[in-house]
């Protein structure tokens, strides 16, 4: 409420010639004037509206001014509006004592003076001019305030994010050297003890069967950086929304059995089994090639944090009665699991379960892997309890058509 609104003044008076007559004294335009012909009356206006001034005849029947004074000081709502007392009665009867005793700001004769009353009640519109100009101050004062607060909220959370996401680069390039060095190095020492075989004509180092181990210790090497450039490459094509989705027939029961049997190996090498358990061919219409990537993300993840027990791969549609609505692969390990607090966390880019020792991967995996479900219009999801293990639940639907995947977000 601007201090422009005018203010409300209520007169009460039991004759309706006496109320016109002081309307017509007090009325302009920075006052909107209700009148009441009975105490009853006032209370259910004052219950309306608020009153810069209420203007009482004392001498009423039934409700007389003093009885709706005291009601007045009796509630919350209208303590606070200032009261004048008009009277017909002679100054002996006292009554401007009860009255200032009802608490009234003043007490009035009449026959009324119409510049008095006009001035006594200006003084008391410009006293709810100003009041009403300090609340609407105070509520601006307020609102600043509370968006000041917002705000400040806002630029901690930025920092905050800020520093995250420094602290997150310089993670980043620290694990990017760190992963590069590894198979750098060693496709290093081994040029070098190359050469010096060489050098020295130890050309037996260079029998069939010496240079097929070389070769394949080179390859894995090479895949390695190969492996994480195209973490990094995958994780820039999402963000810019170029991540390619070739959708086409796939049977996921023969996806699953061939990744299980190219993993075996590194299974094996990490103590650890894969476990797939039967079910009939599952078709659906995905890119194989991005399915399979999540896969393997999934059954080396479970490798890695399995504690060397058993990864068991399961497959189950969502709805028996139909086709194939949607297909779930659940991936389950029995190692240490996650905890609640970091369930969320390990979706997020350059984030790792590991939290000592040497550093794994670059920490895209699982990011990039619910990326790709999500562009399949599927999801994955984590669920664990510590100490008994993580179960890994990729679920996507068997659809005919696939549009093409809205960019991903970072």
């Amino acid at each position: 409420m601007s201090s422009q609104d005018p203010s409300n003044i209520l007169i009460v008076d039991d004759l309706p010639e006496n109320l016109r007559a002081l309307e017509a004294v007090i009325r302009d335009g920075q006052r909107l004037v209700f009148q009441a012909g009975s105490g009853e009356d006032a209370l259910s206006l004052m219950l309306e509206h608020e009153f810069a001034l209420a203007i009482l005849d004392v001498q009423m029947p039934g409700m007389d001014g003093f009885e709706l004074a005291e009601l007045m000081r009796s509630t919350s709502r209208t303590r606070h509006i200032p009261i004048v007392f008009v009277s017909a009665a002679g100054r002996e009867l006292n009554y401007a004592f009860k009255g200032y005793e009802q608490g009234a700001v003043d007490f009035l004769y009449k026959p009324l003076d119409p510049d008095a009353v006009r001035s006594k009640v200006q003084v008391f519109v410009t006293l709810d001019q100003q009041r009403r100009e300090m609340q609407r101050q105070m509520q601006a004062l307020e609102r600043s305030r509370r968006e000041q607060e917002v705000l400040l909220r806002e630029l901690n959370a930025t920092q905050a994010e800020l520093e995250r996401s420094l602290r997150m680069r310089d993670d980043f390039m620290s694990l990017v050297a760190h992963e590069l060095r590894t198979p750098l190095n060693t496709l290093y020492l081994e040029t070098q003890m190359r050469s010096l075989q060489l050098k020295r004509g130890a050309l037996a180092a260079f029998e069939p069967e010496q240079m097929a181990t070389m070769v394949k210790r080179d390859e894995r090497q090479i895949k390695s950086m190969i492996r994480l450039i195209d973490d990094m490459l995958d994780v820039s094509r999402m963000k810019s929304g170029t991540l390619s989705i070739r959708p086409g027939r796939v049977e996921l029961m023969g996806l699953l059995e061939r990744v299980v049997n190219d993993l075996a190996l590194q299974a094996q090498g990490a103590g650890a089994s894969f476990v797939l358990a039967p079910h009939a061919p599952v078709e659906g219409w995905w890119d194989e090639f991005r399915i399979e990537q999540v896969v393997v993300n999934l059954l080396t993840n479970a490798l890695r944090y399995g504690g060397g027990g058993p990864v068991e791969i399961s497959v189950h549609k969502l709805e028996e009665d139909s086709a194939c609505p949607a297909v779930r692969i659940d991936v389950r390990d029995h190692g240490k699991g996650i905890a609640p607090d970091f369930i969320d966390r390990i979706f997020e880019p350059y984030e790792r379960g590991a939290k000592s020792g040497e550093p794994k991967g670059l920490g895209l995996g699982l990011y990039i892997s619910r990326q790709l479900a999500v562009s399949h219009a599927g999801q994955l999801t984590a669920a664990s309890t510590p100490g008994a293990g993580a179960t890994f639940s990729l679920t996507l639907p068997c659809m005919e058509t696939v549009q093409a995947p809205a960019a991903a977000s970072a």
